[in-house]
């Protein structure tokens, strides 16, 4: 039976959490950070740098914006990272959390502070519950070998299917923080719909553990206890479109949420996850891949429909379903290889074995295919049967990116990428809007992407002089997708760059109902500040 009442543990003793007030108590901001420093090294073992030489190189993460912390920490354990919070929620310092680094929206790019980075969060090991179909991992390894780590434990009979591009940079604490999502369609190809149970610290260094359906909102609120006081904590309301989503935290407009879920994709404005455990999936061994070459983006949707409309069975089956659209092919190696001469765009489809022969399994596909009703010929059907076929194929779809930003960068500029998902019956309008709008201002861009969740990203790339232009046209495609039901991020989450996204997704209300729920947590407004919603003040209250 589950319950909105969520019992608060003690990490730390009652008397080390004093020791800690005591000390912190009058010394307030990031000039006190080299006292705070010397007292936690001395009395907690907890090591802080100070070195602008090695803090500098945790000041950034892949968005490429400008970043400063005033210092670094490295815990190993739980018991660290409850030190490391409860000192900084004393003397308000604020924290920013960082694991791989790896994402694009600049949410572990610190503003001022102390960044704590996960890297040292490898305990406990990776481990299998084969009879449950689980795995608990620590929150700092990289998610890739996780991945594997479960494939040689349970000798390729299950694996973990979330394998987002960043897989083999991402940190798992990471992926969760930010709802990180991969090639699979559908809900299950992100994190959120895995996890199990989780451990987490709020800013006060004081710890939940949540299995999944244990603690559940009731009428829009948790409440907290620890020892005889209690805390309501109100949960977002806004509605929440039931489409592939990475954007913002999670929330339902009846009040009803799983704390799991809250915490799961919050991008660290809640609390520090510390442990997890993750659902596992029967891993099917081999797989069918197919390379399908079409004349033009109609095409593409025409088969989307029939494999999603007319044949659902088959459509739940595959495990990825991308799309390489308009202009890919000028910045895709090895592209002649892939599509016919006279052909525009193509799809990549993946479906795992199972019962069937590989033989008879392309068969059956070959036939779906060519039921489709939309231009599809055998000589544009690529099977990737050798691994040079496969090779050859995730080199171009890699090579896009890079072409693109050496482009960019010959241009003195830098790529626009829109993240949006709008619903399938608005997909083929949104996408007719967007097309139009960028080819009206005259702008260099390529279209690719998750074709199986209608989640496609316009690469804009714009020559100087078009710099704003661009930026117009980027806020105009995120306002439209919100006009057609949809949202602006799919699997990029929202950081620091994306809070004006979350605005238009969904409003002021929206914000403020997060940020309510952070106050109600952090009531300094301290942990991973700026990201979703933007914290009133731009320093920390003291």
């Amino acid at each position: 039976m589950s319950s909105y009442r969520v019992p608060l543990e003690e990490v730390l003793s009652s008397e080390e959490y004093r020791a800690i007030d005591a000390f912190c108590e009058g010394r307030r901001g990031q000039d006190a950070l080299a006292d705070i420093a010397r007292f936690l090294e001395t009395s907690f073992g907890v090591n802080i740098d100070l070195d602008q030489d090695i803090v500098a190189g945790y000041a950034a993460d892949s968005s490429n914006l400008p970043g400063y912390a005033s210092a670094l920490a490295r815990p190993a354990s739980e018991r660290e990272c409850a030190v490391l919070l409860r000192a900084c929620s004393s003397s308000r310092i604020p924290v920013t959390l960082s694991a791989g680094r790896s994402n694009l929206t600049g949410s572990a790019t610190p503003a001022s502070g102390l960044v704590i980075s996960l890297s040292a969060m490898q305990n406990p090991i990776v481990s299998v519950d084969l009879t449950a179909r689980t795995v608990t991992s620590p929150v700092g390894i990289i998610l890739e070998d996780m991945r594997r780590a479960v494939l040689e434990q349970t000798k390729g009979k299950l694996h973990f299917p979330v394998d987002p591009t960043s897989r083999l940079d991402a940190m798992v604490g990471g992926a969760l923080s930010c709802n990180a999502s991969g090639f699979m369609p559908g809900e299950k190809g992100s994190m959120r719909p895995w996890v199990r149970s989780i451990g987490f610290l709020l800013m006060n260094g004081l710890q939940v553990r949540a299995e999944r359906g244990r603690y559940v909102s009731e009428n829009g609120r948790f409440v907290l206890i620890h020892g005889l006081g209690e805390l309501n904590v109100p949960v977002p309301n806004y509605p929440r479109p039931s489409i592939k989503n990475a954007s913002g935290p999670y929330s339902n407009p009846q009040g009803h949420v799983d704390l799991v879920d809250l915490i799961v994709g919050s991008e660290g404005i809640f609390g520090l996850i510390t442990d997890c455990s993750l659902a596992l999936s029967g891993h099917p061994g081999e797989y069918l891949d197919l390379f399908i070459s079409l004349p033009d983006e109609t095409d593409a949707l025409g088969l989307l429909s029939h494999l999603s409309g007319s044949r659902p069975e088959h459509f739940s089956t595959l495990t990825a379903l991308e799309y390489f659209g308009p202009y890919c092919r000028r910045y895709m190696d090895h592209e002649h290889r892939l599509f016919r001469v006279d052909h525009a765009v193509g799809v990549y489809l993946q479906v795992p074995l199972k019962d069937q022969s590989m033989d008879d399994l392309a068969a059956l596909w070959l036939d779906i295919l060519r039921e489709a009703p939309c231009r599809i010929r055998d000589d544009a059907i690529m099977i990737l049967l050798s691994e040079s076929d496969r090779r050859i194929f995730f080199e171009a779809r890699h090579s896009m990116p890079a072409n693109s930003l050496e482009v960019v960068k010959r241009r003195g500029t830098h790529t626009i990428m829109t993240d949006t998902v709008v619903p399938p019956e608005r997909f083929a309008e949104f996408l007719e809007f967007a097309h139009g709008l960028i080819r009206s201002q005259g702008l260099d861009y390529l279209v690719f992407g998750h074709l199986g969740d209608c989640h496609l990203h316009f690469n804009i790339l714009p020559e100087k002089d078009q710099l704003l232009r661009a930026l117009d046209v980027y806020d105009r495609i995120i306002e439209a997708s919100a006009t057609f039901g949809g949202v602006y991020s799919g699997e990029h989450g929202t950081g620091k760059r994306k809070r004006g996204d979350f605005l238009k997704c969904y409003g002021k209300g929206a914000a403020e109902q997060v940020l309510a729920t952070k106050r109600a947590l952090d009531p300094h407004l301290l942990l991973n500040r700026g990201n979703v919603v933007e914290c009133p003040g731009g320093e920390p209250e003291e």
